[in-house]
Order: structure tokens, then sequence, then C-alpha cells
């Protein structure tokens, strides 16, 4: 039976709290994910939290299952009154459960590029938001996962885990250089992709390759031109408006089902 917490001092909440922070994730190796719906998705993933809170007297019926699950499987289950689990979530309308889970440490070694036909690369991504869109695009269109390179945000950010909507769970994440990236990229099959303005084009033409890697740029600067210089093919999104790009998450999901869409 999970323990009722009513002390904001208490270490476990303590914890979980921290948990919004990179310092203290990197330190635990765990991040946290909120919400019924989210946590589900982990649990059909196969994966369960260490942690686990929820909110005090009757639960949903799923939420109940998957504190059991999880104290079956080992983990610490507290319950603890609304105003706590605002304070831990961040927000003032808090999810009913939340969870800590274990971050999984993958390398480039670790992946089977041929396991998936698309994969993600973004490059210096700086908001937690798109990183977490580009993971719910990723499960939508059965990509094998998102490889980070060089200096981006934390994916196991709340804001990440929330704006993935469970794709954290489903989607294999790899941070690592450029300069690693791309030597391994070489050294099997796969297309590399990158979306630029410096090009004539069109997204809507090419015979894309699998397995394929669609690259993309930062937010605001967009690929480096060596970046670009490396890629297999350049492509661009016509804009027809005043606006001479998309967000990155968006421009990710407009290539990542024209590609799909070019294979049917």
């Amino acid at each position: 039976m999970p323990r009722h917490i009513t002390s904001f001092s208490n270490d476990t909440v303590k914890r979980l709290r921290s948990l919004r922070e990179k310092k203290a994730r990197r330190v635990e190796g765990l991040f946290l994910a909120e919400g019924l719906r989210i946590m589900a998705e982990a649990r059909d993933a196969g994966v369960l939290p260490e942690i686990v809170a929820c909110a005090e007297g009757d639960i949903h019926p799923l939420a109940a299952e998957i504190v059991a699950q999880a104290e079956a499987a080992g983990a610490e289950a507290i319950t603890v009154p609304d105003e706590i689990l605002a304070k831990m979530s961040g927000k003032d309308n808090p999810p009913l459960l939340l969870g800590a889970y274990r971050q999984p440490r993958l390398g480039l070694a670790d992946l089977d590029r041929t396991s998936a036909p698309l994969w993600f690369v973004a490059e210096r991504l700086r908001d937690p938001g798109n990183i977490g869109t580009i993971l719910r695009t990723g499960d939508a269109v059965g990509a094998g996962g998102l490889i980070l390179v060089d200096d981006s945000a934390d994916p196991f950010s709340v804001e990440a885990a929330r704006a993935s909507m469970g794709a954290i769970f489903t989607q294999r994440i790899v941070q690592v250089p450029w300069a690693t990236f791309l030597p391994w990229l070489r050294e099997g099959p796969g297309q590399l992709v990158g979306t630029s303005l410096q090009t004539t084009h069109d997204y809507i033409g090419p015979a894309y390759e699998q397995p394929c890697f669609l690259l993309i740029g930062n937010e605001q600067a967009g690929l480096p031109e060596a970046y670009e210089a490396e890629c297999d093919l350049l492509v661009k999104i016509p804009m027809h408006g005043k606006a001479d790009s998309l967000n990155a998450a968006i421009a990710a999901a407009v290539m990542a089902f024209q590609v799909r869409a070019s294979w049917r």
C-alpha cells in the first residue's frame, strides 16, 4: 500500500520536486513523467516508475493498477494532497499521477539502424517542447528514435516528457557530438537528408532511401553550412506567406510524413 505523506519536507517529496532541475536529473539518473495517459503509455511499453506519487482518495482504476504494478516491481509509492502534487509538477492544476523513471543510457552502438526506415537527427535544439513533439511525431510515423547532436536541451526535462505524450518511452534517444555521429552514420547504410533554405530541391520530389536520417537544424540558426555540406540531400519546404521557415518540430513532422508517403 502507498504511504500517505502530507509534509512538503518529506525526503521523497523533495526528491521528486528536485527532478524538475537538470542537475538533479543528472545526479539521480531519473526523470519525471506526469499524468495517467503518459504513464499508461510507459507501462504498455514495459516501463514502470521507480517512484510513483498519486492523489489521495479514490483514483482512476487504471492509475491504481499502475501504482500496484509499480509497487510489485519494487517502486516506492506515496499518496499526497493536491497542493503537494502541484509543487512536484509545477502546475496549479496538477495531474493526479506522476512518476520518476530511470533514464535510458543509449549510445550509437546500441542502435540498429535497420530496425526502422526513418530516424530523426536534431542539431542544437533549444526548446524541450520541440524535442518532445519530435518524439511524438517519431512514434506516429514509426521512426526508430531521435539522435540529438551537439548541445541540445535535455530530452528528459518535464517539458519534453510532457510534449512527447508518452513517446519518450517508445522512441530511442541518443545524445552525441556531430563529430561522433557522422562517422557512425557513414559506417553503414543511411541517407542523410537536411532541411535548408539554401537549396532549390522541393521536398515533394526526391526518392528518399531507407534508412532515412532526417536532419533538423537549430530553431534560430538552422543547420551550419558544414553540416549541410555533409548531407546526401538538401530539401526545402516552400513558404507561400511572409514566414521564411517553419517551427523545427512542425518541419520535422511535414518532412517525416512526406518521406513516408514517398514509400507508399
